[in-house]
């Protein structure tokens, strides 16, 4: 095994599954209340959109939690932190910031080398 390299076990497998469920409860969350809370003409679209998104968020964390299952182990249930504000140009930046993570997190496992 080369250095970089780690041999996943399944204990391993079924955490990195967990984050992810924590991020998808996350974006669940964020999604839900920020659709709620964003307010004004300029948002109505961009806030029924989060709401079509929650549901697509709800989907991925119930698979992802199937897949812990799968493996033996306990789908978790506490989300990442999810930031609020009254301000909707702040809502829209942590989403942003959000989903960058997520898929930074999703892309970095793509890439690592398990063997």
């Amino acid at each position: 095994m080369s250095a970089g390299t780690k041999k996943i076990t399944r204990k391993i497998f079924i955490d990195a599954l967990n984050e992810d469920l924590s991020r998808e409860y996350q974006a669940i969350i964020a999604y839900v209340n920020y659709s709620q809370v964003l307010k004004g003409a300029a948002y109505m679209n961009i806030a029924a959109e989060l709401t079509v998104h929650a549901k697509q968020e709800l989907d991925h964390a119930l698979q992802i939690a199937n897949h812990v299952d799968y493996l033996g182990g306990m789908p978790c249930v506490t989300p990442k932190p999810v930031k609020t504000s009254e301000k909707a140009e702040d809502m829209l930046k942590f989403d942003l910031e959000n989903e960058r993570v997520t898929i930074a997190n999703y892309r970095r496992r793509v890439k690592r080398r398990w063997s």
